[in-house]
């Protein structure tokens, strides 16, 4: 009896530490993530049924950039003219996205990141849900 409960104490450890490694949750960031949801501490979340623009990002080395783009019928898209500077780090065991623009610096730390979603709360303790965008594609 002891062994399975070690057996399940050590499953679960591998499963943990595996959600939240930030080196894997890394690789999973580059490309088109459409919202889905902001959550607020005060209890005023928001959904989104359909999103124009949607958040391309792009990090290679630990440095980047995440800009708005517009999705089109032909499956390109139209980027804005507008890109937030993303310096990647880890602390505490946690993957750190510091942004900036002229205007502001902030940070978001990155809660999940997988290949389908993306989760991240904001200094002011918002948290973001995004999922992975599918292209528009219209064929004959």
């Amino acid at each position: 009896m002891k062994k399975i409960g070690f057996f399940i104490l050590v499953i679960l450890t591998l499963i943990s530490c595996e959600k939240n490694d930030p080196k894997a949750q890394l690789q999973h960031l580059n490309g088109y993530w459409e919202i889905e949801k902001v959550e607020t501490p005060y209890g005023e979340d928001r959904g989104y049924k359909f999103n124009e623009r949607v958040d391309y990002i792009e990090i290679e080395d630990s440095v980047g950039f995440r800009t708005k783009v517009l999705p089109r019928i032909d499956g390109t898209f139209v980027n804005s003219e507008t890109q937030e500077k993303i310096t990647v780090r880890i602390i505490d065991d946690s993957l750190r996205l510091n942004y900036s623009t002229p205007f502001a610096e902030w940070t978001e730390t990155v809660l999940e990141a997988n290949g389908e979603r993306l989760k991240v709360k904001n200094d002011r303790g918002m948290i973001y849900s995004y999922k992975k965008f599918e292209k528009i594609n219209i064929t004959d």
